[in-house]
């Protein structure tokens, strides 16, 4: 059995799952990195970088070939559909931290040529500085290749001190003497010319023995900049794969309602089905009761007349499908063949009155709805009196809300159907229209049936105006 795929709809052969439609993918990608773009274009602005076209074009084109590569991890996230949630998380979560420093990598190349022709400036500008800070005789400090320190002092005046040799000690007193003479006081040191200040820069260097901290950044800066970038691809690629899956459960709601959709139509056409093949044998049973009445009282010839009658009359019924409509001219051309058998029934008691609007010919109807009408009249009416009784069938266009309607009336002036007050059909007539137009039409068909005032009994039947090739019927 095949079904209708709607439009959009991808659906794999193989397991007949609905796929996120390519196109969805292409578009989700581009509105990811043009977002980027933007986003990393206006921060650039902001801080007052370069926005040169060398910059612009770079990273268009990091964009370009991050897109390309994220594409091409689409068929790994198709396999991950139909798999547990937790599993998918994982997967999404660990293959994610390549991914990122791939595209981390892509952009660190796109843009090495730019860092190179930055360095150089900034490495000059630098040299400059520290010859600037040496003319101005500032304190310079800096680390060798060794790890040692290099402290330049500029004019710095260094100033030697010896050491005052110590006083000869005084002689000791007599025995007899108790005082103590005074200390002799220390002469001060009067430098020499040799010792005299001199001014120059002098450079003291201290050993740490560590290996310099600034060679081991120039060794690794690379690398710690890919890493850095990594950060911000794994949180886009996270999101990506997110919003995917968040696509692929919208196809899988969409597929579900779609089948539930051709589900409640085919209960329909099968309850219509049903419905309509009921009217068949109700009127084939009354049909042929007829023929045996005209049998029995010897009326050969109307007999024959109603039997090639009866034969148009399923030629024409059975030839279509039991749940598609039909115009409302065919409508009303199957009506007059029934009235046609019944008239040799009834010759006398019979009479038939047809108002329609020539415009509403086209106008679509299902098939044989007016049949169990025309049945209850013939059966109610003409047949329970023994005055002539006129069957008439009209129908008008009708507007409520904004919405044509068309209207159907079965009317007769016979005697009436008693108890109508008290059930709401007879037989299957009745409830089997209202049950046909509940089908096809739901709420907006209505059927409205009761005594008539000036006597008889009408049936109408509201329902939406639909014309030929409308909506799905031809």
């Amino acid at each position: 059995m095949f079904r209708a795929i709607p439009a959009g709809m991808t659906v794999d052969q193989n397991t007949n799952t609905p796929r996120v439609p390519t196109r969805l993918v292409v578009l989700s990608l581009v509105a990811l990195w043009a977002c980027y773009f933007v986003v990393a274009t206006l921060r650039g602005a902001f801080l007052g970088l370069d926005l040169g076209w060398d910059i612009v074009s770079r990273r268009l084109t990091i964009c370009v070939l991050s897109l390309f590569t994220m594409l091409a991890v689409w068929p790994l996230l198709q396999l991950l559909e139909r798999r547990p949630p937790w599993l998918r998380l994982a997967v999404v979560v660990t293959g994610a931290l390549p991914l990122a420093l791939l595209l981390s990598v892509i952009n660190n190349s796109v843009f090495a040529e730019i860092d190179a022709r930055m360095a150089e400036p900034a490495g000059q500008a630098a040299a400059d500085e520290d010859q600037a800070l040496a003319e101005e005789g500032k304190v310079r400090i800096e680390r060798d290749e060794s790890g040692n320190l290099l402290v330049d002092v500029p004019g710095v005046t260094i100033i030697r001190t010896p050491k005052a040799p110590a006083p000869p000690a005084p002689p000791e007193p007599p025995s007899g003497d108790s005082a103590t003479p005074p200390p002799i006081p220390a002469l001060p040191d009067v430098p020499s010319e040799a010792e005299a200040p001199s001014k120059g820069t002098q450079r003291i260097e201290i050993h740490t023995g560590k290996t310099s901290h600034t060679v081991v950044k120039a060794k690794d800066e690379g690398w710690f900049e890919i890493v850095d970038a990594a950060f911000s691809r794994y949180f886009l690629v996270l999101a990506w794969a997110a919003l995917y899956f968040a696509f692929a459960k919208a196809e899988e709601a969409r597929a579900a309602e779609h089948r539930e959709g051709e589900f409640r139509r085919a209960a329909a056409a099968a309850e219509l089905r049903s419905l309509r093949y009921q009217v068949n044998p109700h009127f084939l049973f009354n049909t042929l009761n007829s023929l045996s009445a005209l049998v029995l009282t010897n009326r050969h010839d109307d007999a024959e007349r109603m039997i090639q009658t009866l034969s148009n009359f399923y030629r024409r019924t059975l030839t279509g499908d039991p749940t598609s409509d039909l115009t409302l001219a065919d409508e009303v051309e199957l009506q007059k063949l029934y009235l046609a058998i019944e008239a040799v029934r009834f010759p006398d008691r019979l009479r038939t009155q047809f108002v329609i609007d020539p415009a509403l010919g086209a106008a679509m109807v299902p098939g044989m709805i007016l049949q169990p009408l025309v049945e209850n009249s013939v059966k109610y009416a003409v047949a329970a009196s023994q005055a002539p009784v006129t069957i008439s069938i009209t129908a008008r266009q009708s507007r409520l809300g904004g919405i044509d309607y068309l209207d159907l009336s079965v009317s007769d002036d016979g005697p009436g159907r008693p108890g109508e007050g008290d059930k709401p059909g007879f037989g299957i007539g009745l409830g089997n229209v209202r049950d046909r137009l509940r089908a096809r039409y739901g709420a907006a068909a209505k059927v409205r049936f009761g005594q008539r005032p000036e006597g008889g009994f009408a049936t109408v039947l509201t329902l939406p105006l639909e014309w030929n090739g409308a909506n799905g019927h031809s």
